[in-house]
């Protein structure tokens, strides 16, 4: 059984006080410094109106990686199966000869 850890983690200037298994607690610390790096990004470049606005558009951006990324996969993956199945079929080519 994972042992639970109580953390606290700030986002946007607000404390979030978290139980997490010991495993989470580096992904959760890193994903709330990307998250804070990327709000003062947006706030240099752009005017924004208030703190809910940065989040929303943080919350986009980090979906609309992963979805990319989900996208990406599929798309090599379908590459990879077709170079395989023309890979069999040489071999097949190949010992039947």
């Amino acid at each position: 059984m994972d042992e639970k850890l109580k953390i606290k983690i700030s986002i946007a200037d607000r404390i979030y006080p978290l139980t997490v298994d010991l495993s989470q607690e580096e992904g959760l610390r890193s994903a709330s410094k990307k998250i804070d790096i990327m709000i003062k990004q947006f706030e240099e470049n752009y005017a924004v109106r208030d703190k809910q606005d940065v989040l929303a558009m943080c919350a986009l951006q980090f979906a609309s990686q992963t979805e990319q990324k989900q996208i990406d996969n599929q798309i090599n993956g379908e590459e990879t199966m077709e170079r395989i199945k023309k890979i069999n079929a040489l071999l097949d080519q190949y010992l039947d000869k």
